[in-house]
């Protein structure tokens, strides 16, 4: 499975959002974009296309996609009849990591993915490995038994009955370890810090 190997500190500071914890120290104490050049002060003013871009690639390391997978969204938000800004964070808010991760069952949407990808979960009742499944109203998220043993997740859950999310269309059982979807997310369930519709006239050129 491709996999971007980029240091995650130094793809916040990039697109100037923490994609894990451990990155906000980082971008603390050096809050500008990486490389020699230093703090971007005093260059010309970006054209169209590099506002365009950058937001593209923000959005595409917050939810931790590769460009083929990214484009897949966007050129099926753009089928589908609506808004496609907001169908397409829509349909990335769906994908089962981004709901392992907003049910804080794993600190960044990275550690959900890597979750996911080794067979911690069930849905539905199945075992599940593939981080990019789009979630409907009714499917059932699950820690696996023999999952739910180990430390990590022990220890998740005594803190999840402290600390419940409050996610508008997820239920979680924290005792249990299991979510349902109750619902679809909404645009302003998504990130916030989002102009999805530069993202959509940079796939429009």
């Amino acid at each position: 499975m491709a996999r971007n190997l980029t240091p995650i500190v130094k793809q916040s500071r990039r697109e100037k959002v923490a994609l894990h914890p451990k990155a906000i120290k980082g971008m603390q104490k050096r809050p500008y974009g990486p490389g020699d050049h230093g703090p971007s002060a005093g260059r010309s003013k970006p054209s169209q296309y590099a506002i365009q871009l950058r937001e593209k690639q923000k959005v595409k390391r917050i939810y931790g996609l590769l460009e083929k997978q990214f484009r897949r969204i966007v050129t099926e938000a753009e089928r589908r009849q609506g808004v496609s800004g907001d169908i397409m964070l829509i349909l990335l808010e769906r994908r089962l990591d981004n709901a392992v991760y907003r049910l804080n069952l794993a600190p960044s949407r990275q550690a959900a993915r890597q979750l996911v990808t080794h067979g911690h979960f069930t849905l539905n009742g199945r075992r599940v490995d593939i981080p990019s499944i789009l979630l409907k109203s009714g499917d059932e998220i699950a820690v696996r038994p023999k999952s739910a043993a180990n430390v990590y997740f022990k220890t998740l859950a005594e803190t999840l009955k402290q600390n419940q999310p409050s996610v508008r269309w997820l239920s979680l059982n924290a005792t249990k370890l299991q979510a349902k979807v109750t619902g679809e997310p909404l645009r302003e369930d998504a990130e916030q810090d989002i102009h999805e519709q530069l993202i959509i006239e940079f796939y429009s050129r």
